[in-house]
């Protein structure tokens, strides 16, 4: 039979940008920061004191109050987002596909403001007082079953929790079961709602979050000054298709998925391997999954978490894997203007690469102001660039030593 070939179809995103592909895509473009003080959790209370928030979120615009009240903030995110790339794809679930339809999102925390919520009731009036719900709303893999469930998606549904990999190892283990003949159609990205007292808490006492005061700034990767990221919370979802399936329906054709590279630090739970050893055979891997060569990528859309570590390792990582060509590649973390969506940064990325390639805009890395001798490389610094991009590349790595890249490329016939 052959490997399928695989495109995108359609995309849906609820970010701190905006809560449409092309509010978040033009905010990208214009450098416009979605980063703010946060309001979700006293900022009095922590170090850090900024976060980018989603204000503008209606659930009951995605689905009824009594469901929207028995689905975590990351779950209505989930499905909002995928609701808007099946409309965008223009694809009908119904009996005739519906087994061939299926679903494949993760979480990299899963109901934490849930957790908190009702742990508190526990603690004050005891375990009857406990919602009924609380186990379906706080676990991980309630977005993909909450999407299967309203768009009646009946065929492989999975979650995958590799902390900040998640969206992008969801987009590839989703990728791959098309490709492999298992489906013909997978609504796939990554959630979180991460802006709860514990999440602040936790990565403020590992010293993990930016404690920069000022929201415009606080987020800013490769740049010599950055101090640590910025949590932001949302969802970015994509709807992959095998080509056949797509030129059947005569769907619109964004980019095809042409490669997936997943690895392992096997090093520490929470710093990146030296020379970012482990992202560099994710690179390599996606690289020749897609049969193409790193002198054919075009743009890379950076893990760029604007942590020390993170930032020059990543940045030692491309000039192995590209060596000459590394300097002629353009990179940017869109995190300088979204902030850290942890599970669900891989989505919204792999979303902000596809329409690099539609649309021959690069985004920019903004609060580039300081050059790092450890990051070098061409960052797109502060404003958006046209340029032809054939095939990029987005990269995720995550707490346990999780390396995940993803290749995109411009669909031929």
């Amino acid at each position: 039979m052959g490997q399928k070939r695989v495109v995108v179809t359609g995309m849906g995103a609820i970010t701190p940008l905006g809560s449409t592909i092309d509010q978040f895509w033009s905010n990208l473009i214009a450098g416009k920061s979605g980063i703010d003080f946060v309001t979700k959790v006293n900022k009095d209370d922590f170090p850090a004191k900024v976060a980018g928030e989603i204000k503008d979120f209606d659930p009951i615009l995605y689905m009824d109050k009594k469901d929207a009240k028995r689905m975590d903030l990351f779950t209505q995110y989930a499905l909002a987002a995928a609701k808007l790339a099946v409309d965008d794809a223009k694809l009908k679930i119904d009996e005739s596909n519906a087994e061939q339809v299926g679903v494949w999102v993760g979480s990299g925390i899963g109901g934490m403001a849930t957790y908190e919520e009702q742990f508190r009731i526990f603690i004050d009036k005891g375990y009857r007082r406990v919602s009924p719900f609380f186990v379906p709303m706080l676990i991980p893999d309630m977005a993909a079953g909450q999407i299967s469930i309203h768009l009646g998606a009946k065929g492989i549904n999975s979650c995958t929790v590799t902390a900040c990999a998640t969206g992008t190892n969801s987009i590839g283990d989703a990728f791959k079961v098309i490709e492999r003949g298992d489906a013909e159609v997978m609504i796939t990205g990554g959630a979180e709602a991460p802006l709860t007292n514990m999440s602040f808490a936790g990565f403020s006492s590992a010293r993990a979050l930016s404690f920069n005061q000022d929201p415009n700034t606080a987020s800013r990767p490769f740049d010599k000054n950055r101090d640590g990221f910025v949590m932001g919370e949302g969802a970015g979802i994509l709807v992959l298709e095998s080509l056949d399936s797509a030129l059947k329906r005569g769907a619109h054709i964004y980019a095809e998925i042409v490669g997936y590279g997943a690895t392992a630090d096997a090093y520490h739970i929470t710093a990146p391997a030296p020379e970012g050893e482990g992202a560099q055979r994710a690179m390599k891997q996606a690289i020749e999954d897609a049969g193409l060569t790193p002198e054919d990528v075009d743009y890379i859309n950076a893990h760029g978490t604007s942590t020390a570590f993170n930032d020059k390792y990543e940045t030692t990582a491309v000039k192995a894997v590209f060596q000459d060509h590394a300097s002629q590649l353009m990179i940017s973390s869109t995190k300088s203007m979204t902030g850290h969506l942890l599970g669900a940064a891989g989505g919204i990325e792999a979303i902000a690469s596809i329409k690099a390639i539609e649309t021959g805009i690069v985004p920019p890395t903004i609060n580039y102001e300081t050059p790092d001798p450890d990051c070098d490389l061409d960052y797109v610094a502060n404003q958006a660039r046209e340029a032809t991009v054939n095939v990029a590349l987005s990269n995720s790595l995550g707490f346990g030593g999780h390396n995940a890249s993803l290749v995109f490329k411009k669909y031929q016939a």
